[in-house]
Formats: structure tokens, C-alpha cells, sequence
């Protein structure tokens, strides 16, 4: 049986103690990676001070180690420095305090298996030829633009041009911190959709971008019936509210990450019906594009007037189960896209050469493997498998429409009330404690969605955990039979 480990935490704080990077599939415990506080911090050690002989000539003393020390010169850049910790830092200290050893892990959304065998097979034969080792040009090699463009051609009804309206990043998230830097000036504003993913936050600010949210609300039944993620809504009343000379850009994100929710034509309809009124850029986040399991539109295909306003971001690490490899994607037309590739030569000038390759072989492959359709197929079962804990437990959760995150309602969990939260847990929203309840008493971790709300709007999800499903059978299994003690803490 395989268990697996969440990558090192992720950050964006320089206090925090470890850093990002991307979990093995092959790794078996969950505590294993979490290093104590005390062996994984880093920390600059104070220069070595000298004493001068009496006899030595006199000489300036260019710095002493108090000085050093206390300079504003080392003072981190504010957009580093948050002192809070952020959730990945938490769960992964639960799990290491954790007596249930390992932790299965449904938290993270990281795959548990590989990618199909002709993708991986493309990437090792790319690592044989010599110019797939060497720089492939800033916007991304030929044949993989070539190939996500002929991808996506029939769904925008026309054919894309790989040339100009394509761009190859580093994963899904810098193509979108490239869109950021592009457009976002110190004081624009930036419509953000709660709950977000969390790095949106970190790249808006980056630029000196200031966020505006507007919350999605569950059904206000949540907590008694199980229910479609496509009934989490938005207020389109305070949405428009919310547009002011200042916004420049709105970020939508369907199928939607935690929620499941697949944002229906109608709904797109009336986003972009606001920003084309007011021109404000749509940077839609589709990564989980291939993952859908009800209709799913692109924004960008609505019209050409919201066509001339959209960036599409895809990742072919979520499509071809490969989330560390790195290659994502951004599709819009030539005079927004133009100056986003201008931002990823800065950021990081090029992608992954055999990699891009190897993602470019399995777009050419993927319709004759019968890939997608196998992948939704594939993922709606493991989805349907690991819901029937809940089902069992009568726990409602939202039946995602698309992705493979659930979000599970544990309002009829109820904590006892003298248990020991730490302070920085007992302080955080009620999903906080669930999450360590669960990993302390179960041994399961899942992800507390407040941490993806503004504090206003905290209320909204204190009661859900979110899991991912995209786990190996055995793994869905026994977290179902690990969640089975949560029996006698229902009401």
C-alpha cells in the first residue's frame, strides 16, 4: 500500500520554515518531509568579530557584527516578510505532532500516479536529443505551440495562431504572474474571486496590485444536504458594485479550485458583459480544462469583444498529471499576449526544453490514445468512490462539476471542547481545528479553506475541508476507513 507526503510547504514568506517545491509520488510518509521548525529554519549568522593586536596600525573598522545585524539594509522587502503562518505550514507541523503515523495525505494537489505511458516515453526520448537540452526560444518551442494552438483552434472556433496568440511558461502560475507584471501597475485594482487560489494573492501584490474581492457563498443549506458545487454564487449586483475607474483586471477561475464549481455560460456571460462595459482585462485560469464533468465554456469563446479582453491560462501538468514538470500556458489575442511574453523573458526567460517537447507529443497523441475522455472518465470514479464516505457518514459535501478537489461540510462534527489546540490553531476559524483534529485523531489531512477568504469572509467555509482526489485507489480506501472515526464525534 502507498501513502503519500505533501511536497515541502510552499511560501511566500521568508519567516516561514521550508520552502516549495514538489512532492515525489514515490515517498510514503507524510511526516517524513516535515522538518522541526528548529532543523529547517534559516538564519544568518552574525560575521565573526576580530580583536586587533596593540601593536597592528590602525585602520577604519569597516563593520561589527551589532551593526550588521541591525541595519535596515537586511531588513527583508515587505512583499516576503509576513509573519503569519500560512497553512501548509501548519498542516505539515500537525502531521509531524501527529500519533497517527503516516498520514494519508488528501490534502495537497498533487498527483498520486504518472502520466500515461506515451508521455512519459516522449520525455525520456526528448533528454536524447541535443536541442532538446539546450534553451528553447522565450515563447516557447515551436511544436508545442503548434500543438496547443491545433488543440484549441475547434473550441474557439477559429484557428489560433501559435505564433502570436501563444506563449509557454513555467507552470500555469508564473504565465499568470507574467500576465500580472504585464498590466498591473502600483494601485490598480484586481478583482479576485473568494475563495482563491493562494497564490494570486502573492503575484497581485507583486506589482504593486491591490485586490478587490467578491466572495462565492455556498448554498445557505449547506451544512444539512449535499449539493451541486454549481450552487456556490456570486452576487453579479456587488460584483459590478465592486468595478471602479482603477480596475484593471478580473480573475476567474473555472473548473474551480477548492470549489469544484464549473461556471456555467450564463454566468460567464454576465462577468464578461461587466468587463467589456468597463474593459477590464479577464485572466481566466482554466488548468483544470480537462477535468470537467458537466458543459464547460471558455470565457474567451464567448465573442470577439470578450475575446480581445481574455488571457486563458492552462497547465499541462494538471492535464497530463504532471504537476512538476512545469509547462504551462497562456492563449489571447496578439496585443495583450504580446506584453506577457515580454514579462516571462524577464521572469524567467525560457521553460523547460525536453519537457515542452514531451507535452507536445502528448497534444499531437492524446485524441488517438483517447486520453481526455479516459481522464474524465478516470477522475469522476475516484471522485464517486471516495464521496461514498461521506454518503455514509451523512456528511454533505459539494458535488464538484469539474477538478478534483471536494469540499466536505463538517458542521455535524462537533470538537470537544476542552481538546488542545495550540494557540495559532485555536485562534484560526473553526476549519482550522477541524484540519487538526483530523490529522491529530485520524491520521487524514485535508485543507481548511478559510485560509483562500479574507477574514470578512471567513464565515462562509468554516465548516468545510477540502480533499483531493486525485490519489491512488488504495490511498482513497483507506482515508475512507480512517474518516470512519469521525463516527463518534457526530451529532
Amino acid at each position: 500500500m502507498r501513502l503519500f507526503c505533501p511536497r515541502p510547504l510552499r511560501q511566500f514568506s521568508s519567516s516561514s520554515t521550508s520552502s516549495t517545491s514538489s512532492a515525489s509520488t514515490s515517498t510514503s510518509v507524510l511526516a517524513g518531509l516535515c522538518a522541526s521548525p528548529a532543523s529547517s529554519a534559516f538564519s544568518i549568522a552574525p560575521p565573526r568579530s576580530f580583536t586587533r593586536s596593540p601593536s597592528a596600525p590602525s585602520r577604519p573598522r569597516l563593520f561589527s557584527s551589532s551593526a550588521v545585524m541591525s541595519t535596515t539594509k537586511l531588513k527583508p522587502a515587505a512583499r516576503v516578510s509576513g509573519q503569519r503562518q500560512d497553512v501548509w505550514t501548519i498542516i505539515n507541523e500537525a502531521a509531524a505532532a501527529s500519533p497517527k503515523q503516516p498520514i494519508v495525505n488528501m490534502g495537497q494537489g498533487f498527483f498520486g500516479y504518472n502520466p500515461p505511458k506515451f508521455i512519459i516515453d516522449a520525455a525520456k526520448d526528448a533528454l536524447d536529443r541535443v536541442e532538446c537540452n539546450q534553451y528553447s526560444p522565450t515563447k516557447g518551442r515551436p511544436r508545442l505551440k503548434k500543438a496547443i494552438a491545433d488543440a484549441y483552434s475547434p473550441f474557439w472556433g477559429r484557428t489560433i495562431n501559435p505564433d502570436t496568440e501563444v506563449t509557454i511558461t513555467t507552470g500555469a502560475n508564473e504565465g499568470m504572474l507574467s500576465a500580472f507584471m504585464a498590466f498591473i501597475e502600483p494601485g490598480d485594482e484586481v478583482i479576485v474571486f473568494e475563495p482563491f487560489f493562494d497564490q494570486y494573492i502573492s503575484n497581485i501584490e507583486m506589482p504593486g496590485g491591490k485586490i478587490v474581492y467578491v466572495p462565492m457563498a455556498p448554498p445557505a443549506d449547506g451544512g444539512e444536504r449535499t449539493s451541486s458545487a454549481g450552487e456556490w454564487t456570486i452576487d453579479f449586483d456587488f460584483l459590478e458594485k465592486s468595478v471602479t475607474p482603477r480596475t484593471k483586471m478580473l480573475v476567474l477561475n473555472t473548473p474551480h479550485n477548492p470549489v469544484g464549481k464549473v461556471f456555467s455560460r450564463a454566468e460567464l456571460q454576465k462577468i464578461a458583459d461587466i468587463c467589456v462595459k468597463h474593459q477590464i482585462i479577464i485572466l481566466s485560469d482554466e488548468v483544470y480544462d480537462r477535468l470537467f464533468f458537466v458543459p464547460f465554456v471558455r470565457i474567451g469563446t464567448l465573442s470577439p469583444e470578450v475575446a480581445k479582453l481574455t488571457l486563458t491560462v492552462g497547465s499541462a501538468g494538471k492535464n497530463f498529471y504532471a504537476t512538476g514538470w512545469r509547462v504551462g500556458w497562456l492563449i489571447g489575442e496578439p496585443e495583450l499576449l504580446q506584453h506577457v511574453s515580454a514579462a516571462h523573458t524577464r521572469i524567467c526567460y525560457s521553460s523547460v526544453s525536453p519537457l515542452q517537447e514531451a507535452c507536445a507529443i502528448g497534444f499531437e497523441q492524446a485524441d488517438k490514445e483517447g486520453f481526455w475522455d479516459e481522464s474524465i472518465k478516470d477522475m469522476k470514479g475516484r471522485m464517486d468512490r471516495f464521496n461514498e464516505i461521506f454518503k455514509e457518514l451523512d456528511i454533505p459535501y459539494s458535488e464538484p462539476e469539474g477538478g478534483y478537489f471536494v469540499m466536505a461540510n463538517l458542521s455535524k462534527v462537533k470538537l470537544p471542547a476542552d481538546y488542545p489546540f495550540p494557540p495559532h490553531v485555536a485562534s484560526r476559524p473553526r476549519d482550522f481545528k477541524l484540519a487538526w483534529f483530523l490529522i491529530q485523531e485520524l491520521g487524514v489531512a485535508a485543507i481548511p479553506p478559510t485560509e483562500f477568504y479574507t477574514e470578512a469572509n471567513q464565515k462562509l467555509a468554516e465548516d468545510y475541508l477540502r480533499f483531493a482526489v486525485c490519489k491512488p485507489d488504495d490511498v482513497l480506501e483507506l482515508a475512507k476507513e480512517r474518516l470512519r472515526g469521525l463516527k463518534k464525534f457526530i451529532e
